[in-house]
Order: structure tokens, then C-alpha cells, then sequence
């Protein structure tokens, strides 16, 4: 018993293969029997790992494809953390004065008002989609449809962006139609 202990101790967890436990069932060996168990099962546990196409690994085999795979990190950016961040809060904070001018104000007088709320509505609403995007229908769990809402998104955004400076141009203005909104 405590020579098949001793044994057990010696082998590598791989050789835990049938031909291993019958070798290790059947040794009932005394003194120096046992360096020749030893040997001939280390023996024989690599030529059973040489013969094999799977590469050992300690806890298990790695399958590509599967959710043994690592996380990819984002490459170090300064649009994104605590930049990205900082203008979220400053493009939020300025919406605020700008509505508020925008009701004081005529569109006609001032037409870079206009301009300057249309595109922080629509930077706005696309950061806040954007993020809304990433965290629910991330590219890694949705390989196909992450990267079409992604790009929906940005394609909408463009054409927002291209609608609300023909607005801005051709009609009334964002800020006489705020007006005009608020006292209809």
C-alpha cells in the first residue's frame, strides 16, 4: 500500500491513462521492484505522449473557438477611458445652457447656436447609443449582428448629422422650432 502511494506521487497526472492504474493496480512490489516499475511505466507514459497530437496542458486542454479563449484587450486609446469619459460629462453639461439660449434667443440670430446644439443633440445621442451598443450586443457575443448595429448606428448618425444641417440651413432652425414647439 504505502509503496503504491509512493508511486502514485512519483507519476505525472497524465499517466492516469488504463494502462496506468493497471500498472499501478498490480504493483505489489517490495524495495528495488519498485525503481523498475517506476522506470519502465515512465517509460512507457512517454512514449503514450509521444504518440499523442494533443498537446498537454496543465488543467485540461485548450479548445480554440470556446470561452477558453482570452479576452482580447482594446488597443490604449485616447478617445476612449477616462477622456472619453470627461467629454460625455462636458457635452451633457453644455446641452443644458444651449437649450435654455435656444428659448431666449431667435434661430435667425444666431445661427451658430443652431449649429452648435444640432451637433451636440446628435454626438449626444450617438455616444449614448454607442454605449448602449457595446455593453448589450458586444461584438465578442454577437460576431455578426454587433458589427451591423455598429455600423447602423454610425450610418444613422451620419445621415441625422446631414438632415440636421439642411434643417439648420434650409428651414426654420433647431432653435426657432424649440421655440415654436414650447408655445404651440
Amino acid at each position: 500500500m504505502a509503496s503504491s502511494m509512493l508511486l502514485r506521487s512519483m507519476l505525472p497526472r497524465t499517466f492516469a491513462s488504463a494502462t496506468g492504474r493497471n500498472v499501478l493496480r498490480s504493483a505489489s512490489v517490495q524495495g528495488k521492484d519498485i525503481l523498475n516499475l517506476v522506470s519502465s511505466s515512465l517509460m512507457l507514459h512517454f512514449k503514450v505522449r509521444a504518440s499523442s497530437t494533443a498537446q498537454y496542458v496543465p488543467g485540461g486542454p485548450i479548445i480554440k473557438g470556446t470561452v477558453n479563449d482570452p479576452v482580447e484587450f482594446p488597443h490604449p486609446s485616447k478617445i476612449h477611458g477616462s477622456y472619453h469619459w470627461a467629454f460625455e460629462r462636458l457635452l451633457a453639461a453644455s446641452l443644458v445652457p444651449m437649450t435654455a439660449a435656444a428659448f431666449v434667443t431667435s434661430g435667425s440670430s444666431y445661427p451658430v447656436l443652431d449649429g452648435l446644439l444640432g451637433l451636440s443633440l446628435v454626438m449626444h445621442s450617438h455616444i449614448g447609443f454607442d454605449s448602449m451598443v457595446v455593453d448589450y450586443v458586444h461584438k465578442r457575443k454577437f460576431p455578426i449582428i454587433g458589427p451591423i448595429l455598429t455600423w447602423t448606428l454610425r450610418t444613422a448618425t451620419v445621415g441625422v448629422l446631414v438632415g440636421v444641417y439642411q434643417f439648420n440651413t434650409n428651414d426654420i432652425g433647431l432653435t426657432e422650432l424649440i421655440a415654436k414647439v414650447w408655445t404651440a
